[in-house]
C-alpha cells in the first residue's frame, strides 16, 4: 500500500473511461475516505495527462492520473505538557496568551507542539481538584477532533490572545459573536516604514494570491474576494523607519492584517510573505552589526479580545502584554 506522499499513478482503463475523476479515485483508492480525496483534489495536486483537474473532470480511455498519497485522517491532536499562561478559565470557556511560533491546531507537518495538545492537557488530562480526578469539562468537539475548543485561530507567528470553547453550547455561541461580528479584536503590530497619516481606515477586498497559494492579496472584482477592512492608529513613531501600530479589524479574513498594510506600503515588520524579510539582523535599523536579530517572526500580537460570555452574557476584556521579542525591538528603536 502506497505511503502518504508516495507518488500515485494510474492509467483510466476501458470499463473507467467516462467516470467523473472523484469516482474513478474513489474506486481505485478504496483505503481513501471520500473527504479525503475530496480534499486532495481541491489542493490542485490532481493531475490528468499533465493538468491540474477538478472532482467534475470526466475520464478518457488512456488518460494518466498522476497524486501524492494523502495524510490519513488524524483522530486528535495528543494531550502535551506544554506550558500555556492562561488570561481566563472557567467550565464554559478560556483564553490563552498563545507564544509565537505555535501552531493552533494539527496540521500537515505539525502534528506534535500545537496549541490544541497542549489545551487537552491542561483542560482535559490535567486536573486541578485536591483528589487528581480529571475535570468534567474539557473541550468543545464541534469543530472536529483535530481542532478541539478552537473558535478562531491566530497565525503560527502571532502571538497573543486566542479564545476557546470548553462546551458545545459555548462553542456555537462565541461562534456567533464572530460570526456576526461583535467581537472586538485589537492588535499591536511593528511596521516597516511609518504610515503617512496618525489614523486611517483600509477598505481593501482581500482574495487568494494569483500566484502564490499560501498568500492571499488586494483583489477586486474575484471570485475569492471578500469585504476587509481594517482601523489603524499611530501608537508611537520611530523616526522614517518604523512605528509602533494599534490595528483593529472589523472583518476577519485570512492574513488580513498583514495584506492590509503591507497594501499601504507598511509591511508588518518581519513578516516573511509580505515584507520578504524572515529575520531582521542587529544592524537593520543602524545598530551595531554582528549581535544576534532583533526578531525572527512577523511582528504582530493580538493585544485584546472583547466578547460576550458564552454563559452569563458579561463583556470580557482579555488582554495580554506586548511580548517580549517585540518590546525588546521598540526599545531598541527608541535607543536609536
Amino acid at each position: 500500500m502506497p505511503q502518504p506522499g508516495d507518488p500515485v499513478e494510474l492509467v483510466v482503463e476501458e470499463a473507467e473511461a467516462g467516470l467523473r475523476l472523484d469516482r474513478y479515485l474513489a474506486l481505485k483508492l478504496p483505503e481513501l475516505s471520500r473527504s479525503a480525496l475530496s480534499r486532495t483534489i481541491d489542493t490542485g495536486t490532481v493531475r490528468v495527462d499533465g493538468t491540474a483537474a477538478k472532482a467534475s473532470l470526466k475520464l478518457r480511455l488512456g488518460s494518466l492520473v498522476c497524486l501524492a498519497m494523502p495524510e490519513p485522517p488524524r483522530a486528535g491532536p495528543q494531550a502535551e505538557e506544554i506550558p500555556l499562561e492562561f488570561l481566563y478559565r472557567d467550565e464554559a470557556m478560556a483564553a490563552v496568551n498563545k507564544p509565537p511560533g505555535m501552531v493552533v491546531h494539527p496540521a500537515k507537518g505539525n502534528w506534535r507542539g500545537t496549541l490544541a495538545g497542549a489545551l487537552r492537557w491542561h483542560l482535559e488530562q490535567r486536573s486541578d481538584s485536591p483528589d487528581g480526578e480529571p475535570s468534567a469539562t474539557g473541550l468543545s468537539t464541534v469543530g472536529g477532533a483535530v481542532r478541539p475548543g478552537i473558535v478562531h485561530r491566530l497565525d503560527r507567528d502571532t502571538s497573543g490572545v486566542i479564545a476557546v470553547a470548553r462546551t458545545e453550547q459555548a462553542h456555537y455561541a462565541l461562534a456567533k459573536q464572530f460570526e456576526q461580528r461583535t467581537v472586538a479584536k485589537t492588535y499591536l503590530a511593528i511596521t516597516c516604514g511609518t504610515p503617512q497619516l496618525d489614523a486611517d481606515e483600509i477598505d481593501l477586498p482581500i482574495g487568494i494570491h494569483p500566484y502564490q497559494r499560501e498568500k492571499m492579496a488586494v483583489r477586486r472584482d474575484h471570485s475569492t474576494s471578500r469585504d476587509a477592512v481594517s482601523r489603524y492608529e499611530v501608537v508611537e513613531r520611530f523616526g522614517r523607519k518604523a512605528a509602533l501600530v494599534r490595528v483593529a479589524p472589523k472583518t476577519g479574513r485570512t492574513h488580513q492584517i498583514r495584506v492590509h498594510l503591507a497594501a499601504v506600503g507598511v509591511p508588518v515588520l518581519c513578516d516573511a510573505l509580505y515584507s520578504g524579510r524572515s529575520t531582521i539582523p542587529s544592524e537593520f535599523f543602524g545598530g551595531p552589526a554582528g549581535g544576534p536579530p532583533l526578531i525572527e517572526r512577523q511582528a504582530l500580537h493580538a493585544a485584546c479580545l472583547e466578547l460576550d460570555h458564552p454563559a452569563s452574557g458579561e463583556r470580557l476584556t482579555l488582554e495580554a502584554p506586548l511580548p517580549a521579542d517585540m518590546q525588546a525591538v521598540v526599545e531598541h528603536l527608541r535607543r536609536l
